[in-house]
């Protein structure tokens, strides 16, 4: 590092830097370094240990969700299935054929469209071309 006639050509404040550094240093050392082999194997199982439970505790979290989420995609299948059910249960009970069985089922009978009365009411408006969704 330095030899001895820069030491003792060098101002008293310049020689004694390296040695504060080299204080500074040995300061710096983990305190671990110091422990005897009974103490660091102690340690050593110690933090292995707290890893592991660690490492248990996210796995049972990880486990936990993939339950839950399992569970809300069975849920999502059969409300999906129920949903198709009625979607085809709609469709089903909209078409004519039916209508028309339900209607022979409460005694309605088609009528004759010689029999079929019209009426006609004087002053009354007609429904507007632009408004055919309120319309059945």
């Amino acid at each position: 590092m330095y030899s001895l006639k820069e030491r003792m050509s060098a101002p008293i404040g310049a020689v004694s830097q390296p040695i504060l550094a080299a204080k500074r240093r040995r300061q710096l050392y983990p305190f671990f370094f110091h422990m005897g082999p009974v103490a660091l194997c102690m340690t050593s199982v110690l933090l292995i240990g707290l890893m592991a439970v660690l490492y248990l505790s996210q796995v049972g979290q990880a486990v936990a969700a993939n339950q839950q989420i399992q569970t809300l995609q069975t849920q999502q299948d059969t409300l999906q299935r129920q949903n198709q059910d009625l979607v085809n249960t709609i469709a089903q009970e909209q078409s004519p054929e039916y209508i028309a069985d339900k209607a022979k089922h409460m005694g309605l009978i088609p009528s004759d469209p010689k029999n079929v009365r019209v009426i006609t009411v004087k002053n009354l408006l007609p429904i507007q071309k632009d408004d055919q969704n309120i319309q059945p």
